[in-house]
């Protein structure tokens, strides 16, 4: 689907705060509520809007451990064990990557026994050879936003 400079701007409204209403939206591209919200529609459809969500800090919430783990994995099973970390409550993100190791995972913990019990979790399934932890200090940057402009 090809997307003009409404869609692009509809897009940058909802990116910034997704409980904007349309009439706000409406006001600031001169455009309709009526075509806003049928061109929200499509962004639906299409695919690139995928659902409306809030940010949550969960760093306010407890969760003060995040950690960056590489998981080295039996070939063969590099699929199943990506959805089976995928499962774990605490995994933010699971990446097929390239390189020495071949899963990167992200997660949080509220306690380091927390993180302990996962990781030794992780090596109880039979086709994980190896895991590598980092813990993360400081997030410098955190967002799953890129332009949307050319």
């Amino acid at each position: 689907m090809i997307i003009d400079d409404l869609d692009k701007k509809i897009l940058e409204f909802l990116r910034e705060d997704s409980r904007v209403s349309l009439k706000i939206i409406s006001e600031n591209t001169g455009k309709p509520v009526s075509t806003i919200h049928e061109r929200i529609k499509r962004l639906f459809k299409s695919g690139i809007l995928r659902k409306f969500t809030v940010l949550i800090d969960y760093g306010r919430l407890g969760y003060g451990i995040k950690v960056l783990i590489l998981v080295n994995v039996d070939g063969k099973h590099i699929i199943d064990v990506e959805n089976y970390v995928s499962q774990h409550p605490n995994v933010q993100a699971v990446y097929d990557i390239t390189g020495e190791f071949d899963v990167a995972v992200i997660a949080a913990f509220k306690s380091m026994s927390e993180l302990d019990k996962f990781v030794k979790w992780l090596l109880q399934n039979p086709f994980i050879r190896q895991t590598r932890t980092s813990i993360i200090f400081r997030i410098v940057k955190e967002t799953f936003h890129l332009p949307i402009s050319d």
